[in-house]
């Protein structure tokens, strides 16, 4: 399996994503952009993520994360961006197919926002389901540490990785950023956490537009 090389999308897939957030960002400047990206955010994130917290709760978290520990502006961008894919497809957990069905929610974002940003940003964003089964694979404590909803969609995004696999994906630019991204995601998954503002990342994700 590549990771690196996009995936054509299925037409079992493709009907589920909404294209009204890349329609309306197409012609924007930077800053109509950022205006555009954050208010469908804030509308379309209030669904929740897992048990504990929102889509935009644990995006903020994640970002948040990411600041604390000085990363790039391009992976604290691709930190609030890497779960967009859940959102465009309105997948959450009143959803009886989330989790239980794959819908490539990490290529279906990556795709999305690659007219936007540089590979910086939407390598990791591609690469942070695989970073769980690269971790999982290599290091036998990170799956006892992982949420139970990421065990489960652990198994159904592929499982532990083949020797060949794992070489592959050592192999592709950027796999570092998305192994770092992978942990924060792990730990953006506090329930009541106080997070700071999506304006907080405006110049910072202003800064990242192509």
């Amino acid at each position: 399996m590549t990771f690196d090389s996009k995936s054509q999308l299925s037409s079992d897939i493709e009907k589920y994503i909404d294209p009204t957030l890349a329609q309306e960002m197409r012609n924007g400047t930077a800053e109509r952009k950022v205006d555009t990206l954050f208010n469908y955010m804030e509308k379309r994130g209030q669904s929740f993520y897992d048990e504990v917290v929102t889509q935009l709760e644990h995006a903020l978290q994640c970002a948040a994360l990411a600041k604390q520990n000085d990363a790039s502006s391009t992976l604290i961008t691709g930190a609030l961006l890497h779960d967009i894919g859940h959102i465009i497809l309105d997948e959450h957990n009143a959803d009886k197919a989330f989790l239980d069905t794959d819908l490539s929610h990490e290529e279906v974002g990556a795709q999305y926002m690659e007219p936007f940003f540089p590979e910086t940003v939407t390598t990791p964003i591609r690469l942070h389901v695989p970073a769980k089964r690269y971790l999982c694979t290599t290091d036998a404590s990170y799956h006892d540490g992982l949420s139970e909803a990421s065990k489960r969609s652990f198994i159904v995004q592929g499982g532990v990785m083949s020797d060949k696999e794992r070489e592959a994906f050592e192999r592709i630019p950027h796999f570092r950023d998305a192994l770092t991204l992978r942990r924060w995601d792990d730990l953006a998954k506090v329930k009541g956490l106080e997070s700071a503002e999506l304006e907080t990342y405006r110049d910072i994700v202003q800064r990242c537009f192509i």
